[in-house]
């Protein structure tokens, strides 16, 4: 059961009316009732229904996704995609945007309980297992990308990322790359550290021995800072793996800044498939995750958990295809 406002007002030795002033901050109450009342809420979890005064909640119509970056090219499709099939299905869509940081991955849960959306899209991987759970437990549908287990209200999506690699890896080594750095994502994240191991498990597969691994934050920046680093080296790799089409980019300006030549010196991979690959000069050679699938799968998964009287989550798997660019091609001599 959902903890509501007659539970904080109780807890807090205070009447309804108090505790709807101090949270809508109407009203005057006095320093100590006032942490009293939000003290009692922070224990007991309470979290607003804005929609409360007007909707029951099994009138609920609306779906929510929560993304990383809304600058990263990989997310707008993935959103579009998400919003148009939420709208086929008869649901309004809510976006929130966390910028890789807890705190507002935080405050975007608890926007999506206070709205009592029906089901939420976690498209970022900097959420604690907890909040996911606290979604399940006040009956909000939970799709995730290969975050945790299936269970009640929770569905899983699962992208094969050790296919793509694996493909991005062989055909470099076909092409007679031997030296081949990879560029990170942002640490602590479980999709880049599941992209690196997959590089690290390809190469070894091959008979090779893993290339520098270079730091990157998912973004132009990073990638640009890398491949100026990767100039540097000596012995110089022949081919970077970056973590995703953006990084790519910057890894491409870094090269290119320090003299080197695109692919004829050295290739570079991406991975997402996005369309800044595609308008990239050269176009980039990447991985094809299907971000439209992704966001169609995203909400048929939440509207399914959210119309069943026994909710059960399952697991949905996602290919990835290997499309060639002008970044890359053989091995410099």
């Amino acid at each position: 059961m959902s903890v509501t406002i007659r539970d904080v007002a109780k807890a807090a030795e205070v009447s309804t009316a108090t505790v709807s002033n101090v949270l809508n901050k109407t009203g005057k109450v006095g320093r100590e009732t006032r942490r009293l009342v939000l003290a009692a809420v922070k224990r007991l979890g309470y979290i607003r229904d804005v929609h409360a005064r007007h909707l029951a909640s099994r009138d609920r119509r609306t779906l929510g996704i929560i993304v990383s970056d809304i600058e990263n090219p990989f997310f707008p499709e993935v959103i579009k995609s998400f919003e148009t099939r939420a709208r086929q299905l008869g649901y309004d869509a809510i976006l929130s945007d966390t910028n890789y940081d807890p705190r507002r991955t935080r405050e975007a849960a608890e926007r999506m309980m206070e709205h009592r959306v029906r089901g939420v899209a976690i498209m970022t991987s900097e959420i604690s297992l907890s909040l996911v759970h606290e979604l399940a437990r006040r009956e909000i549908a939970v799709t995730f990308l290969d975050l945790a287990p299936v269970r009640g209200y929770t569905s899983n999506l699962r992208i094969d990322y050790l296919s793509g690699i694996e493909q991005i890896v062989k055909y470099l080594y076909e092409n007679g790359h031997r030296r081949i750095a990879f560029v990170a994502g942002r640490p602590g994240l479980k999709s880049n550290l599941v992209r690196l191991q997959a590089y690290e498990k390809s190469m070894r597969f091959l008979g090779l021995e893993p290339g520098p691994v270079l730091p990157g934050n998912l973004r132009f920046e990073g990638g640009l800072a890398a491949g100026a680093a990767i100039a540097r080296l000596s012995p110089r790799p022949t081919a970077v793996m970056a973590v995703n089409d953006l990084t790519a980019v910057g890894v491409i300006k870094g090269l290119l800044n320090a003299g080197c030549r695109v692919p004829q010196d050295i290739s570079v991979t991406g991975f997402d498939k996005t369309r800044l690959a595609e308008y990239s000069n050269p176009s980039i050679t990447t991985v094809d995750i299907h971000r439209e699938t992704l966001g169609q799968l995203a909400a048929d998964a939440l509207h399914e958990l959210s119309s069943t009287a026994s909710p059960q989550g399952k697991e949905y798997q996602i290919g990835s295809e290997l499309v060639i660019g002008d970044s890359s091609g053989p091995a410099p001599r």
